[in-house]
């Protein structure tokens, strides 16, 4: 073969050995991305699985919320609270923050929002389920509550309706314990879970990012003190000495952001 072809033969062989290589390094990509999305998954469903098979819990957390001034400022809020839940059809939990201190008690018949601060509460009927008051809650209300998506009985399936990728990320320490590290995507927000690693696979922190609001807003939820002891009278709702009954719609300032304090901004919202 003369000088010629050789040179000619050798600029054939390299765009199809160059092809090959990014085919093969494609491939072994899809294959590595597949198998983090499956292990994660499979995280995720052990998780959802051990916390509804819980028959009570009594849990302890602190919750950040984010807003996005419209100066581009991004200001975060701060709360703690703690909550009892027993299923299929009661549930107790508060928040205290810097600007509210409120509590919600449902004993699977009736409603009650209790507004510490103002020493008011208002009461509605709402027979079902706890995982029937959080859609009504959501959906009538209006009151979002971005970490109760772990607490439906098939909170797998909620958390996964949307998602277009799922990546197992790696192992973190929240509180000290290790946890798997787990991030997944939809069109509108990521979200992120810690899964405590061991017997008792129990969400420890949970991100949520707005992608579709400026900024990028998130909302944290770092749960605390997980227990499975929770006292039978708990979700009987007794008035504080002096409470007010009034309309649902007339309970002011229950909100994790203070009424005003940042006007037009954009805020994290539920996941989905």
């Amino acid at each position: 073969m003369n000088k010629k072809k050789e040179e000619a033969s050798r600029t054939t062989r390299w765009p199809i050995i160059l092809a090959g290589t990014m085919l093969a390094m494609s491939a072994s990509f899809m294959t590595d991305a597949k198998a983090q999305g499956d292990d994660a998954n499979k995280i995720l469903k052990a998780m959802t699985d051990y916390v509804a098979s819980q028959k009570t819990l009594s849990l302890k957390y602190d919750s950040d919320v984010e807003v996005v001034t419209p100066d581009l400022q991004k200001i975060q809020f701060t709360s703690s609270g703690q909550m009892q839940l027993s299923r299929p059809d009661m549930i107790r939990a508060s928040r205290t923050g810097g600007y509210s201190d409120v509590e919600i008690v449902f004993d699977g018949k009736q409603l009650t929002m209790n507004n510490k601060d103002k020493n008011d509460y208002a009461q509605v009927d709402a027979p079902g389920s706890v995982d029937q008051l959080i859609d009504l809650l959501r959906d009538k209300y209006s009151v979002m509550a971005p970490g109760a998506d772990l607490l439906f009985s098939k909170a797998y399936d909620v958390l996964m309706a949307d998602v277009v990728e799922a990546k197992h990320v790696g192992v973190g320490v929240i509180d000290g314990v290790e946890c798997e590290h787990l991030a997944f995507r939809n069109m509108d927000t990521d979200w992120q879970i810690w899964v405590e690693i061991g017997a008792n696979p129990i969400p420890r922190k949970y991100v949520i990012t707005s992608k579709a609001l400026a900024g990028a807003p998130q909302y944290t939820l770092r749960i605390k003190e997980w227990r499975t002891e929770v006292p039978a009278d708990v979700f009987a709702f007794k008035p504080p000495q002096g409470a007010k009954k009034v309309a649902l719609g007339d309970l002011v300032d229950i909100d994790e952001i203070p009424h005003g304090a940042v006007t037009a901004a954009a805020t994290t919202g539920e996941k989905k």
